[in-house]
């Protein structure tokens, strides 16, 4: 067990007294598999981060000179080397770092002699690149047919079909626009906004990491890998999968409705002394729990209110009943109310997550070592959990280049062995 801070609560300086410390090393249910990661920025990063928390050795190769992302703050108070920046730690932890110039055709013989012994690899170029720099995936299959070869870009690679966007460059925000997520994001003013989270970067990674193990079953079943394509625009299509059947099925185009659900009610924001709480009752036996715990149980026998679809339709008098109730209390004194009753809770932001038991409990925060500070930084930690093979952080972000001489010493005895046999 860490120590507590002192004091009831953690600060920024403070919060990794609370985290779980790291693991000793690299354990997971993806122990034996080894990635190669030519990613960069954020999509590509969060796909082999999510691998090797399951316990892949990702190693991570990288251009000569300093990557912006690298540098990208905030730093720690107390890092005076400032190599690794928050922007990267976050998303580049449990990988090791080499360093090769993909224009040097030495350092493209030792990436091509990596994918030799690799099962997966992971890249998020712009469609072409790879394949102008001899790297492109019927090559390296050509020299191992079982490999897993996959691809974020922004709208697909040609070889799952060519579209008229394929060469353009795209970032979350574009993914988020094209996609459809900010068309009904936003306030009831129909003001739209982007997703806070990147989630045009997050959730395609998700994605391959899924689509790549399924490959990556079948090689190990057949022996034959294959390429997997993620397009970002795709992925936010697919997330937003009520924009499309709404429109099918009633011609409705979903608008922005701030924190309302379309179809349920109550299922939203309420204003508190402190903040806000969710609150989600949407069955008959939730509202009338919800109704006697407020002090409000005549509205479950209220004609007006029964049902869903009445509910909704009355959803302002709804959302005065309920903030009449909430906005007379604090956050704490509502969910003590109603948690473990009705679906509720408080809307955290990073200092109330850092100090929620919750949170302390599961061992969502995890302290990792930040290269060039005095202290550690927190991370979240794998929200996947296994009974049998446990994953998990078991390093920070590594150095630029940290690990090349490691890594090659280990692809030649790896060579040698199997020179041998």
């Amino acid at each position: 067990m860490t120590p507590e801070p002192e004091g009831r609560s953690a600060d920024h300086t403070t919060a990794h007294l609370r985290a779980a410390p790291m693991a000793d090393g690299r354990t997971g249910p993806l122990a034996d598999v080894r990635v190669v990661d030519l990613t960069q920025a954020v999509a590509g990063p969060y796909c082999t981060m999510i691998l090797g928390d399951l316990g892949a050795d990702v190693i991570k190769v990288e251009r000569p000179g300093p990557d912006a992302h690298r540098r990208m703050g905030p730093f720690t108070e107390v890092d005076e080397e400032r190599s690794v920046g928050g922007y990267f730690a976050s998303i580049n932890r449990n990988k090791r770092s080499i360093v090769l110039d993909l224009k040097d055709p030495a350092d493209v013989e030792v990436l091509r002699r990596l994918v030799d012994t690799a099962d997966i690899l992971v890249e998020n170029f712009r469609a072409g690149i790879m394949d102008d720099l001899g790297l492109g995936y019927e090559r390296l299959r050509d020299r191992n047919p079982a490999l897993v070869y996959g691809a974020i870009r922004g709208f697909g690679d040609p070889r799952t079909g060519e579209t008229p966007y394929t060469h353009w460059p795209a970032y979350d925000v574009v993914a988020q626009a094209m996609g459809g997520l900010i068309s009904h994001t936003g306030t009831k003013a129909g003001e739209r906004v982007s997703a806070g989270p990147s989630m045009g970067d997050l959730y395609p990674a998700t994605l391959l990491v899924g689509g790549m193990l399924a490959a990556l079953h079948h090689a190990r079943a057949t022996g034959e890998g294959q390429f997997v394509d993620i397009a970002m625009m795709d992925s936010i299509m697919a997330v937003c999968e009520s924009l499309s059947w709404r429109y099918s099925y009633s011609g409705e185009v979903q608008a922005p409705r701030g924190a309302e659900h379309p179809s349920i009610c109550p299922f939203e924001l309420y204003d508190t002394i402190d903040g806000q709480v969710a609150i989600a009752a949407p069955s008959e036996n939730h509202w009338e729990i919800l109704c006697q715990l407020i002090g409000r149980p005549d509205l479950a026998d209220d004609e007006r209110y029964a049902g869903v679809r009445r509910r909704v339709e009355r959803r302002a008098e709804v959302a005065e009943v309920i903030t009449a109730w909430t906005s007379q209390r604090t956050k704490a004194e509502v969910t003590h109310t109603l948690g473990g009753a009705v679906a509720c809770g408080p809307v955290n932001d990073a200092s109330d997550l850092v100090n929620d038991p919750h949170v302390e409990a599961r061992q969502m925060y995890v302290a990792i070592d930040s290269a060039g500070s005095e202290r550690p930084a927190i991370t979240p930690n794998t929200p996947l959990r296994f009974t049998a093979t446990p994953g998990g952080v078991h390093r920070g972000a590594p150095r630029h280049g940290e690990h090349g001489d490691e890594i090659l010493a280990e692809l030649e005895a790896i060579e040698r062995e199997r020179g041998a046999t």
